[in-house]
């Protein structure tokens, strides 16, 4: 058992100053005080936050864990994710994909990934499929993999509107998209589509003819990467009041002659009238962030990491003067409510615990993963298997 006196915890809606114990990975009381002496005759590890933040544990819904790239030949595939790139960046649980690469790449591998992540004690999920349309998958069917596989929970990143995409026709979406649907629906699952948007004008035009065309509905997508551009981003403001709108966080630092800071991303967003329950962002981490001139030529190819949602989230509060308890659910309860991750994303009793410790900063002092501390006053206590 775990109990973690004197938080200042935010739910993500901030309610005070608390106390929280832990059983197994599992928050099993919250209270405005738990005397240790009530459980002396237990096995209690005590963790005294001294008036520090308690955040829920951030959750990463688009990280090419199993590696990718490749666009620029062999040579440009990036490896696989380690423990302690999540955990530095206050993430405990994430989504995992492929990407450009669904041809010498395979579902198979990224969920190979995700048991490890989840034997190494942290959370994780996956998308099946890839940019390609017809995609590819575990079982030979998109709704099989999503009904009977545990770790799968949708499709993604399937590519619209963009140079590398199989250029799938709306019909096609719509059968694939609904087809998960169906999937999800068997499975318990969201069977949501993540959908990779890319540079080409009018992006959200497929979608948009998709659902007029179907019985879909805007929520059956997640298009990320919504920030990549200014003209992407302005259709973003009319789009997201329907539907879902991701943010990339990991790319702007690489790129931000063309892209929107997703920090000021965020505040644009809410003042255009888009609800805040309708926003996310995601690293894109470990993908590939290549540049191409103008004749198609790779001239640029760079790799992200988990830890730029918690940092852009830090500026989206000090810089953008967004309160916390607004802008933490965009990489907690939001992010829960859409995937259907039901006991991820908020602090409370019966829920998972997964939190991240606040210093007066806003850096992080320590992480807990499925009610083990794996960072502690920043120190990793917790590394990956081959990590040293």
């Amino acid at each position: 058992m775990l109990l973690i006196k004197n938080a200042e915890i935010y739910q993500p809606n901030y309610i005070g100053k608390k106390d929280i114990l832990i059983a197994g990975e599992i928050i099993i009381a919250i209270k405005d005080e738990i005397k240790i002496s009530m459980l002396k005759n237990l096995n209690v590890e005590l963790l005294d936050a001294k008036g520090r933040k308690i955040i829920p544990g951030l959750i990463d819904a688009h990280v090419h864990i199993a590696g990718a790239g490749g666009e620029g030949g062999p040579a440009s595939r990036t490896p696989e994710i380690q423990l302690s790139q999540m955990l530095c960046g206050g993430v405990t649980s994430l989504v995992g994909c492929l990407g450009t690469d669904g041809i010498t790449r395979s579902p198979v591998s990224v969920l190979m990934k995700v048991k490890a992540l989840r034997a190494e004690g942290v959370s994780a999920w996956m998308y099946t499929g890839s940019y390609q349309v017809p995609t590819p998958t575990i079982t030979g069917d998109v709704a099989k993999d999503l009904s009977i596989i545990d770790e799968i929970i949708g499709i993604g990143e399937i590519a619209l509107s963009d140079h590398r995409s199989s250029c799938p026709t709306v019909d096609e979406l719509i059968k694939l998209v609904a087809h998960a649907r169906v999937g999800g629906m068997l499975g318990g699952k969201a069977g949501i589509a993540n959908i990779h948007m890319g540079d080409a004008k009018n992006p959200f035009q497929p979608i948009i003819e998709a659902v007029k065309k179907s019985e879909l509905g805007f929520k059956q997508f997640l298009p990320t990467h919504c920030n990549r551009n200014d003209y992407i981003f302005e259709d973003a403001k009319k789009y997201g009041k329907e539907g879902y709108i991701d943010l990339t966080a990991s790319s702007y630092p690489y790129f931000p002659q063309y892209e929107i800071k997703p920090s000021k991303a965020i505040v644009e967003l809410l003042n255009a009238g888009v609800p805040l329950e309708h926003i996310t962002m995601t690293s894109d981490a470990i993908g590939s962030l290549p540049d191409f001139d103008k004749d198609g030529k790779l001239i640029k190819l760079e790799m992200g990491l988990p830890k730029s949602i918690f940092d852009e989230i830090v500026d989206a509060m000090i810089k953008e003067k967004l309160p916390l308890e607004k802008a933490i659910k965009i990489l907690t309860s939001n992010v829960a409510d859409i995937l259907k991750l039901g006991n991820k994303g908020r602090i409370m009793e019966l829920k998972d615990a997964d939190l991240v410790i606040l210093d007066d900063d806003y850096t992080i002092n320590s992480v807990i993963a499925r009610g083990k501390i794996m960072v502690k006053d920043h120190i990793h206590l917790a590394k990956g298997t081959f990590e040293k």
